[in-house]
């Protein structure tokens, strides 16, 4: 008897040990939250490149692209969608795939960058700023804002630990202003303390005649039970709806985590696997260009990696995309089949022309 009540006092001891460190955790973590202002100022940094102008009737080449903060390859799954791997991507390969996104954006020469999970110093991706790989590139400047920023993520196991990433605009043309506004938020403490606070980037640059281009730039919700992708989504129109009432052209670009009500969707159902919510665009007024390609997926399940497995076992999705304002001229749309081989996204391929 003396033996049995030594053991429980010694695991006592131990559960008392766990709970007092989890509350510890969770009191650092509520202390050290990322808690952004519902609007904030953005610094737009000056690169290298030199300044081009806009006016009516001109026409640019837009490129946007999910990164999958460099790690998520072909050799990658990842466990918040069915995988193993908490860390999919060692530091070599980081930097392989940056330097194939390099490559990629040199090929396509665009005017402006749409990136989204692009990190600037995370565990994951070994805190090699990203954004600096871009720098080069012959852009005027660029902007940035937080989506996702915790000193420390302490699940799975091992955990994922720090996380500083968001998304990031690069423009050949002057930028008067940038702004980081916060979407909502579908989680409650203490969840919310280690989670992504996703936002949109509106980044303004001047056309001749005092109108403007408005780019947002945005991740949308992935891991909810849907009604924040849909409150997400509502303040993104809200917005798209305020700046085109003001007669200005309005670019917005991402990953909204949905596919559009109006895309057929071709591609084989794997229930198990995670699925993109659809967003009915037929609520918004019919002026609107809601733009995706169900001919080429733009993004895979990262359910299990690509490499080494039979294609046809995973899913694919149609969930980048853009909504364009009735002013704008669609030149051409296309996503490139890059394969995935060094990111789960291929880029979308826009342009256009300002009527």
């Amino acid at each position: 008897m003396k033996v049995v009540k030594g053991i429980l006092k010694v695991l006592l001891a131990i559960v008392l040990v766990i709970v007092v460190l989890l509350a510890v955790l969770l009191i650092w973590l509520t202390a050290v939250e990322y808690r952004p202002e519902d609007t904030e100022v953005v610094a737009v940094k000056a690169l290298d490149g030199e300044a081009k102008h806009l006016a009516e009737g001109d026409s640019l080449k837009i490129v946007s692209w999910n990164l999958g903060f460099g790690a998520l390859g072909d050799n990658a799954d990842f466990f918040m969608d069915g995988g193993k791997m908490v860390y999919p991507a060692d530091e070599a390969r980081v930097r392989e795939n940056l330097d194939a996104f390099v490559r990629e954006v040199k090929a396509e020469d665009p005017d402006i960058l749409l990136f989204q999970e692009i990190d600037l110093d995370s565990d994951r991706s070994y805190h090699i700023d990203q954004t600096t790989y871009f720098d080069p590139l012959g852009y005027n400047n660029r902007t940035f804002a937080y989506n996702f920023k915790v000193e420390f993520a302490p699940f799975p196991i091992p955990p994922m630990g720090k996380i500083d990433s968001g998304v990031a605009t690069y423009s050949s043309y002057p930028v008067t202003s940038a702004t980081r506004i916060q979407l909502p938020c579908p989680f409650s403490w203490p969840v919310r303390t280690f989670n992504l606070k996703r936002c949109l980037l509106v980044t303004r640059i001047p056309v001749e005649g005092g109108k403007e281009i408005v780019l947002l730039n945005f991740h949308l919700e992935a891991y909810d039970d849907g009604e924040g992708k849909a409150a997400q989504a509502q303040m993104l129109m809200d917005i798209l709806y305020e700046e085109t009432a003001k007669g200005n052209y309005v670019i917005a670009g991402g990953d909204f985590n949905q596919s559009f009500s109006t895309v057929n969707v071709p591609y084989k159902v794997f229930p198990e696997q995670w699925q993109p919510a659809v967003m009915e665009v037929g609520e918004y007024t019919d002026d609107w260009q809601f733009i995706m390609d169900p001919t080429i997926p733009s993004c895979r399940s990262i359910y299990a990696p690509l490499a080494g497995n039979d294609p046809d076992s995973l899913q694919y999705y149609v969930i980048d995309g853009f909504i364009l304002s009735p002013n704008i001229r669609v030149d051409s749309y296309e996503i490139r089949d890059l394969g995935f081989v060094n990111s789960d996204h291929n880029p979308q391929v826009l342009n256009i022309t300002l009527e």
